[in-house]
C-alpha cells in the first residue's frame, strides 16, 4: 500500500501531456508563502522544479504546536486553467523536504516530510493550496496532516 501512494505522482507525470497539455507554467516564479504549505517562507520555481525554504508549524495534538525549520525541493504537475480570467494555472505539487525541529518532542530532531497538494489560482499571484504532508522523525511516530496554505506569486 505505501509503494501505491509513492506511485501516485509519477503516475500523474506520465499522464499529464495527454490529458493536461493545454495548459503550461510560467517559466519562473517566486513565491512569498504565508501560512504552511509549503512553510512560511520563500519559493523559487523554475519551468516544474521548485525549491523552498522557511519556518513550518503544525497540530499534531489540538492545541499543541510543534515547529520546524524546513527546506526541500518541489515538483510541479497538472496544470490546469479553470477560469479564462486567471491568468496563471492551478496545479498539483509534491514535495521532499527535510525540516529540524524546533521545539518540544521534536527539539533537534531530523526529520523528513514528504507532502502531495492542489494549488488553486484565485486572482492575479494570490493563491490557495490544501494538500496532505507525512512527516518522519527518528524516535517519534510518522503523522500525517492537512496542509493548507496562502502564497502570493511573481511570474516570469
Amino acid at each position: 500500500m505505501k509503494l501505491v501512494i509513492w506511485l501516485i505522482p509519477f503516475f500523474f507525470v506520465l499522464i499529464q501531456d495527454p490529458v493536461f497539455g493545454n495548459s503550461n507554467f510560467s517559466k519562473e516564479e517566486y513565491s512569498a508563502n504565508f501560512f504552511r504549505a509549503p512553510s512560511v517562507g520563500g519559493e523559487y520555481r523554475k519551468d516544474q522544479f521548485s525549491i523552498h525554504g522557511g519556518y513550518y508549524v503544525t497540530n499534531f495534538d489540538p492545541g499543541i504546536t510543534t515547529e520546524f525549520y524546513k527546506v526541500g525541493f518541489g515538483y510541479w504537475f497538472l496544470p490546469t486553467k479553470l477560469n479564462s480570467f486567471i491568468e496563471q494555472p492551478s496545479s498539483f505539487y509534491t514535495y521532499l523536504s527535510y525540516g529540524k525541529g524546533i521545539n518540544l518532542g521534536y527539539k533537534n530532531k531530523d526529520s523528513f516530510m514528504y507532502e502531495l497538494g492542489y494549488r488553486f489560482m484565485l486572482w492575479k499571484g494570490l493563491s490557495f493550496r490544501f494538500g496532505i504532508i507525512l512527516l518522519v522523525a527518528d524516535g517519534a511516530s510518522p503523522e500525517l496532516n492537512p496542509t493548507p496554505g496562502i502564497s502570493y506569486s511573481v511570474f516570469f
